[in-house]
């Protein structure tokens, strides 16, 4: 066992005397130790309840032989930083959070983990960690929070947005924006939409390293207690048959996982997050890598913010294992790949059915032929840039416009609601990338200031920053390169004409390449908004949103 190494032979009686002040006994020092990384807290909504699911988890473990330690991972409650300084430090937790995790694990000597995340950036931190660490591993999510009720429709934290929207509109009252603030968020757990919780959450059930329902079974459902116990045992199982983590997330689960990702309409995060998990096991994840998967795989759901399902809805439906059954039948999916059951994918959705047609379409009645998320090139985004196709309206589809360039995403809210901005119009919002932000923030407040004011169906928003999972319409984020690297985006002028051809793929500006030359020659690059603290030393270490805003390696630093 591993963590022999710390607690076996006369070397380590001081040690010893360490657990014995835990209140370790002889016969736990001769078990598994397993650690369970809690990513309880008291500000996150989709964490409130994560103490019942460990103390689930540490149940399953002991059942079944090992001894449960507990210690604790970070998370940020996108929704309540959304719109200020605090959304610089929502992607760089990502980092902070496998990092943390890797020290704990190793100082400790961990034989194996169970992973309890599930907010936005806690769960693909936590992915990194254990294909870091490559330990037996197995992921159980605080799940996904019961849709809200507003006017005998189901809605959610997307709801809320749009309705502040509507508000700065003139359509809604202040008095109808706080029944909505009653009533969209009405138990705990990750926001009811397959927003970028929800999709990662989802997609950690896709690449193998979740049991059945990890990304669906609600979080105040009981069943979520059950499937926290049954990650105790299987962690111990997998300890037992000496099945770790790289031998689930392989090359071919990340393109699975990327393939389920387009036939559930998942968030554009997860363009951030599969890269920077396959950059730990060491494939080079291009988000190209997007489009002919996309080409061949249909898009099954129309979750919010896309349509009017919600998680609830999928995991009555029989949830990702049923989307999985429908792609694994045309030949989709690499069944061949293992999972955290000890048995491979296609072993694991043989019996998996679709219960609701109407919340997971067949693969003959698919929303579109193509999948929810699409990669944009061109002399706008020359290394590329993401949209969620399956929340764009059909008149965007293809779409051109007059430039509105702003250099901040507070001075696009303003504009937009203030009316400045009107039909036809093309929102760019730049210098919010992983280093000019610094810190890559999500815009949720512009998409959904546009959607409340009934542009959704006419004005586009690109931007080097990126989008939360619950923005709709034709939101283009990623930009890349970014302007604070020079890219093209920096020198877009007021006016520009741009083009967006979401069905070839291409995002550009009408300027002829001289003049973007010309503009280019005169560009400075701007001074560093933040000199001190961890948001100074990320945006030295962070590479590009198109390769996942990962940190550079060391061999990286020197060039």
């Amino acid at each position: 066992m591993r963590s022999d190494n710390a607690r076996a032979g006369m070397q380590q009686a001081p040690a010893r005397s360490l657990f014995n002040a835990l209140g370790f006994t002889k016969e736990e020092m001769k078990k598994p130790m397993v650690g369970i990384v809690s990513s309880y807290n008291e500000i996150v909504p989709g964490h409130m309840n994560i103490d019942k699911i460990v103390e689930a988890v540490k149940l399953g473990v002991a059942e079944a032989g090992g001894v449960p330690v507990v210690f604790p991972a970070i998370a940020v409650c996108d929704g309540i930083a959304m719109g200020h300084v605090g959304m610089k430090y929502s992607l760089v937790t990502r980092d902070l959070i496998a990092d943390s995790t890797e020290c704990m694990a190793l100082a400790h000597q961990f034989d194996a983990l169970v992973m309890v995340p599930n907010c936005d950036k806690n769960v693909p931190g936590l992915l990194m960690a254990a294909a870091r660490l490559d330990l037996p591993t197995v992921f159980v999510s605080g799940g996904p929070m019961l849709a809200g009720h507003v006017g005998g429709q189901k809605r959610s934290l997307s709801s809320m947005f749009e309705a502040v929207g509507s508000h700065a509109a003139g359509t809604m009252t202040e008095e109808e924006v706080e029944n909505f603030v009653e009533n969209v968020c009405p138990t705990c757990g990750s926001c009811s939409g397959m927003y970028t919780a929800n999709s990662m959450n989802c997609l950690t059930e896709a690449l193998g390293m979740g049991l059945r329902g990890n990304g669906t079974i609600p979080a105040v459902y009981s069943a979520r207690i059950r499937l926290a116990k049954q990650a105790g045992y299987a962690v111990m199982d997998m300890f037992n048959k000496g099945i770790t983590a790289r031998q689930i997330m392989t090359k071919e689960a990340i393109l699975n996982a990327l393939t389920v990702d387009m036939a559930l309409g998942c968030s554009t995060n997860s363009m951030l997050h599969l890269p920077a998990i396959a950059h730990e096991i060491g494939f080079d994840f291009d988000i190209s890598f997007a489009n002919p998967i996309s080409e061949k795989t249909p898009n099954l759901c129309h979750l919010a913010p896309a349509g009017p399902t919600y998680m609830e809805d999928l995991n009555e439906a029989g949830g990702v294992w049923a989307v999985m059954k429908e792609l694994a039948d045309i030949g989709l999916l690499n069944t061949d790949c293992m999972t955290v059951t000890g048995k491979t994918v296609g072993e694991n959705i043989a019996n998996a059915a679709n219960l609701n047609p109407e919340v997971i379409r067949t693969v003959d009645n698919p929303y579109s032929k193509t999948g929810g998320l699409a990669v944009l090139k061109g002399n706008l985004a020359p290394d590329g840039s993401v949209v969620k196709r399956s929340a764009v309206v059909a008149e965007m589809m293809v779409h051109e416009g007059p430039a509105r360039v702003f250099d901040c995403e507070e001075d696009a809210i303003d504009a937009i609601k203030s009316g400045k901005i009107v039909a036809d119009d093309v929102v760019v919002i730049r210098y919010e990338g992983p280093k000019g932000g610094p810190g890559m923030r999500e815009m949720l407040n512009p998409t959904s200031a546009i959607a409340g004011m009934g542009l959704g169906s006419s004005v586009a928003l690109i931007t080097d920053g990126r989008f939360s999972g619950a923005s709709r319409g034709a939101s283009i984020g990623h930009v890349s390169p970014e302007a604070a690297d020079g890219g093209p985006i920096a020198f877009v002028e007021e006016g520009d004409i741009i083009s967006i051809n979401i069905p070839e793929m291409k995002l550009d500006v009408k300027v002829s390449d001289e003049e973007m030359a010309a503009r280019k020659a005169k560009w400075q690059p701007r001074e560093a908004k933040v000199k001190t603290g961890y948001l100074a030393r990320y945006k030295e270490l962070v590479t590009s949103g198109a390769k996942g805003a990962v940190m550079k390696r060391p061999d990286e630093l020197v060039k």
